[in-house]
């Protein structure tokens, strides 16, 4: 195991702000700050992160944790990759130990294909730079294309070799696994930069080409794209990496990691299309860029975005797929709740080209003169083809109402439909209408999927065992809890915050945690999640240490899993205030306490209730005489309980 005290020290090192900022724009709200939540699709940030306290909780989805929680979180990495990351952040030494064969086996797949990612990155740098061939050719290029020799060592761009598969015999000499320099498609283990031929040959995947390397929001490669120099018959222009466990090219933008400051700083980023349009626009002093990479946008890449900013200006070629694709991406971004802008630069212009010919200055000067929003975009857009047309013209505006539609914000809806009204000569009522309809659709569509998953979800029923866990893993679920388990949740709740205070039980001082545990215990009031029963012995074992604090202990554990119950526990809204007394500490004990008793006696009655009726129905009347004779105890101790809580007494 890594030893408890280098946790500690890096737990101590890394601030929760600084890590977290490395993936969330935060803005200040008070001792806290707020951002949109990174593991679910939220319009209004409810991403809070507490320096004081070092933790962050989503009250949108109900995710929580420490600095090393949130990057095994961000990052799906293990619970050692996370400390590592964090040691090398935070410049602190993490001594290696030797891991177990399941360990092994579990972070082989991850780890390995970025260790491969890595070395490739550097080897094709190398060529570009250290070889005859990869100046001659790859260097070249880049310099033909304008960029200065900064610029191409920050995107860490390269080259690789015509001839032979230099990269696959340096990987295998390095000793390099085959399985992870190489890509099975079913399995998605390997980042495919060497490819396998039917007779067993090893080949590299990007030969004669120059090289883009992808990298994560931290600055991890995880992809490349090759573009080719030489034009070839039935070659692509570009090769790019498989998808495998590490990389989809659907969840990941070109460039983001360099420009995520700069888009934070702006609170603005420009989308294009492709490598060389982002490097450029960099290179003219543009540097909030990215690019969908060639493919078409997504959801996933959109929420990346969203992290850092809500503005978006998209800038497409000035031909027709430029502008059919501008169309296309729109309604994505409205959706997500972007303001969204449109620049369509000249015919025969893309963004590099253009970066190439203006600076900085320039170029944003034609963006503030030429970018429209969208519904004039749109508009203008389809009224040109719509012509007098009034089939067309019909169409075009169900097109533009269905884009207004779903705008989440009712104000900005408004505000669109009456310039689309006085834009398009209709009726600002029969368009507020049209918009109606059309959300009352989706709600109802949305509606229905939620039934069908509901009803699919009951026939599979979840364990106890299984809940924490499956909570953690669903990212859009707040946990609800009830019953026996949210009066168990808040005793736990107390143990964490406030077990090692003492408090006065006649005339002798005990911890709160004693208390709870003892009385649990004593009542025999089972725990109805393993965590629970985890958290009560560790606090046993500890609570008597010198210097033992539970809300510090059990908040850096080295279990997540307990970690993150714990950080869930502590950021809940409402907290003691330091001004509380012990005594209102002791009475909101004894109150949870016997609100938990209560429960329980529920519980017991509802079985009475349930057994009382199997007796009557099979006629046994010796069971029913004996049920009945425990009636009375079932309620006197309710209504006892009942009085103590000061609730209304039932009779039955």
């Amino acid at each position: 195991m890594i030893p408890r005290e280098v946790i500690e020290k890096i737990h101590s090192a890394a601030k929760i702000e600084e890590v977290v900022s490395d993936y969330v724009t935060l803005r200040k709200r008070g001792a806290n700050l707020i951002g949109l939540c990174p593991f679910h699709n939220e319009k209004t940030g409810s991403f809070t992160v507490s320096p004081s306290k070092g933790i962050y909780k989503c009250f949108g989805c109900g995710v929580s944790g420490n600095a090393i929680g949130f990057i095994m979180e961000i990052e799906q990495c293990s619970y050692v990759e996370a400390i590592k990351q964090l040691g090398k952040k935070y410049h602190i030494e993490v001594p290696e130990r030797e891991m177990t064969a399941e360990e092994q086996q579990r972070q082989d797949d991850r780890e390995s294909m970025f260790i491969v990612n890595d070395f490739a990155n550097k080897w094709f740098q190398e060529q570009l730079w250290e070889t005859k061939e990869g100046q001659a050719i790859g260097l070249s290029y880049f310099r033909e294309r304008g960029l200065r020799d900064d610029i191409i060592r920050k995107y860490q761009l390269g080259y690789s070799p015509e001839k032979g598969s230099p990269l696959a015999t340096a990987l295998k000499k390095k000793g390099f696994k085959e399985q992870f320099i190489t890509n099975n498609v079913d399995t998605k283990i390997g980042v495919g930069v060497v490819g396998k031929s039917e007779d067993g040959r090893l080949y590299d995947r990007f030969r004669d080409r120059v090289m883009f390397p992808i990298f994560t929001v931290s600055g991890k490669p995880v992809a490349f794209a090759g573009r080719i120099l030489k034009k070839k018959d039935n070659v692509g222009k570009y090769v790019n990496s498989p998808d495998s466990l590490i990389y989809s090219k659907t969840n990941e933008l070109y460039g983001l990691f360099q420009a995520k400051q700069a888009i934070s700083r702006a609170d603005m980023c420009y989308l294009v299309e492709g490598q060389m349009d982002v490097i450029s626009m960099h290179q003219s002093g543009i540097e909030n860029v990215v690019a969908s990479g060639g493919t078409a946008l997504t959801k996933p890449q959109i929420w990346l975005i969203k992290r850092f900013t809500s503005n978006i200006t998209v800038l497409y070629d000035g031909d027709a797929a430029g502008i059919h694709a501008a169309l296309r991406g729109i309604d994505m971004f409205l959706e997500a709740g972007f303001n969204v802008k449109v620049v369509l630069l000249p015919d025969g212009e893309d963004p590099d080209s253009f970066a190439q010919n203006h600076d900085s200055t320039e170029f944003i000067q034609y963006i503030q003169d030429h970018q429209t929003d969208f519904i004039r975009f749109k508009s203008a857009l389809l009224s040109k083809d719509a012509g007098d047309d009034p089939i067309k013209r019909a169409n075009l505006i169900k097109e533009i109402t269905a884009s207004i539609a779903i705008i989440p914000d009712m104000i900005t809806r408004q505000v669109y439909i009456k310039d689309c009204s006085e834009r398009l000569h209709m009726s600002e009522k029969v368009l507020t209408t049209a918009v109606i309809n059309l959300r009352k659709k989706k709600i109802e569509e949305t509606n229905k999927a939620t039934e069908h998953k509901e009803e699919k979800t009951a026939e599979e029923p979840v364990s106890p065992q299984d809940d924490l866990s499956a909570k953690r893993s669903d990212s859009t679920a707040v946990p609800q809890r009830s019953g026996l388990e949210a009066n168990y949740y808040n005793l736990m709740q107390l143990i964490v915050r406030y077990g090692e205070r003492p408090i006065d039980i006649d005339g002798t001082i005990y911890s709160i945690g004693e208390v709870i545990i003892w009385t649990l215990e004593n009542d025999e009031i089972k725990a109805p999640l393993p965590i629970y029963e985890t958290l009560m012995d560790e606090f046993k074992q500890h609570y008597k240490d010198e210097g033992f604090k539970a809300e510090q202990y059990f908040k850096f554990h080295p279990d997540p899993h307990l970690s993150a119950l714990a950080v869930e526990m502590i950021a809940d809204r409402y907290q003691l205030s330091q001004a509380e007394t012990d005594v209102q500490l002791g009475e909101l004990v004894t109150r949870l306490l016997y609100e938990m008793k209560l429960t329980v006696v529920n519980m017991q009655i509802e079985e009475f209730e349930a057994d009382l009726k199997e007796a009557q129905k099979n006629n046994d009347i010796d069971r029913q005489m004996q049920l009945l004779a425990r009636q009375p105890e079932l309620l006197k101790t309710r209504n006892d309980i009942c009085k103590i809580l000061g609730n209304r007494v039932i009779n039955l």
